[in-house]
């Protein structure tokens, strides 16, 4: 039986509640329209700045060093989780979110689990293959239907929703942004799962340390530049301000 709503609406009504929930993750996450700093301050305050670079990193650099060394997988996973955990303690005794300081530590024990499981180093990257595919698949096929999420986020980080969709030039620039997050996450992919069929642990993970924060922040730098020139802020003095 139908409702009396036309489908366009609730077409519509679903993308906005998920646009609303994309944007909010993203207010959070330190991406803030409204906020004087520059492009530089936002990507560091996104990242984490050192403290979030360390706890990105030292996990996985403890794995990789230690199984390199001492070819002792067990040790490797004890120091990986080991490190995130303590991460995840002094997050706690710092007030932070739970969500934040537990899901660095999740994050590591899932990752752990397969390699323990199986007895093969090389499987601790398989968590992260999983998410690469699933991070540029979603990029990929919202730029390709014409809901890039680029476009989503943005529209309702500014307030604007979902009307950029009726600006051509707006479309295109988020179908291109949506494409490049989605070359990333997938060139990531490309790039790593040779030497994961190799089994070489120690090139694999200097590979995904290196793919990881300084080509996510320099996208993220560019992608928050392109925005800024789409959505001029005036300046008290009438002009836009550099960002």
């Amino acid at each position: 039986m139908s409702t009396g709503e036309p489908d366009g609406e609730r077409e519509q009504s679903a993308s906005e509640i998920f646009g609303a929930a994309l944007g909010g993750a993203a207010r959070r996450a330190g991406l803030d329209p409204d906020s004087d700093q520059s492009t530089g301050g936002i990507v560091w305050q996104v990242i984490g700045g050192w403290r979030g670079i360390v706890e990105s990193v030292l996990p996985l650099l403890a794995f990789i060093i230690t199984f390199t060394v001492s070819k002792d997988l067990v040790l490797a996973l004890i120091l990986s989780v080991g490190s995130a955990a303590v991460f995840t303690l002094v997050r706690l005794l710092t007030k932070s979110p739970p969500v934040a300081a537990l899901s660095g530590l999740v994050a590591a024990v899932i990752a752990a689990g397969l390699p323990l499981f199986t007895g093969r180093a090389e499987d601790q990257f398989v968590v992260g293959f999983i998410t690469n595919i699933a991070y540029g698949a979603a990029f990929l096929v919202s730029a390709i239907v014409r809901w890039p999420l680029i476009g989503v986020v943005v529209g309702f980080l500014t307030g604007e929703g979902l009307a950029w969709r009726t600006d051509r030039r707006k479309r295109r620039v988020f179908f291109w942004l949506s494409v490049a997050w989605a070359l990333l996450f997938l060139a990531r992919l490309g790039v790593q799962l040779p030497f994961y069929f190799a089994g070489d642990v120690a090139t694999l993970g200097t590979v995904k340390i290196i793919m990881g924060i300084p080509f996510f922040a320099v996208l993220l730098a560019t992608t928050w530049i392109v925005v800024r020139r789409l959505y001029p802020r005036e300046s008290s003095g009438g002009t836009t301000p550099e960002a």
